[in-house]
């Protein structure tokens, strides 16, 4: 069993259709559910996912976005530790703040993965994260 953190934009290939990525994004959730994973993200990511639908006034998709991550994932806050986190990968100024506080609240909750496909972020070091991969080379 691992604890592995998703992105904003794994959720997003979840419930969106986008082709190969949400395939591979699918295939992944059907492996972490054999292997008993834990699946943890921030509240940052109900923020995120929730700009689109709410935008439109889609206030139903909303509710079915919020409640589908509160049912699979731990959804973890940004605290102190987190902000602490925070502070140290701010001083890498081309980090944007939401990937920071995604990374520091991973960090914060002490997970062997952190799935992303965003490039600008693999290869990052973040104490508490054992690996910061792509959908597409995800270990197991």
């Amino acid at each position: 069993m691992a604890r592995v953190f998703w992105d904003t934009n794994l959720y997003i290939y979840l419930f969106e259709d986008y082709g190969a990525l949400s395939d591979a994004v699918t295939e992944l959730s059907e492996r972490m559910m054999l292997r008993n994973d834990q699946l943890i993200t921030s509240a940052i990511t109900i923020g995120e996912i929730l700009v689109k639908p709410r935008g439109k006034n889609n206030f139903d998709l909303c509710r079915r976005y919020e409640q589908a991550i509160l049912s699979t994932s731990l959804v973890v806050s940004f605290d102190v530790k987190a902000a602490g986190a925070y502070s140290l990968l701010r001083q890498n100024r081309a980090l944007r703040a939401p990937d920071a506080i995604q990374l520091a609240c991973a960090g914060a909750a002490n997970v062997d993965v952190f799935i992303t496909n965003d490039n600008r972020l693999h290869g990052l070091h973040v104490d508490g994260v054992k690996f910061i991969v792509p959908v597409d080379r995800v270990p197991f």
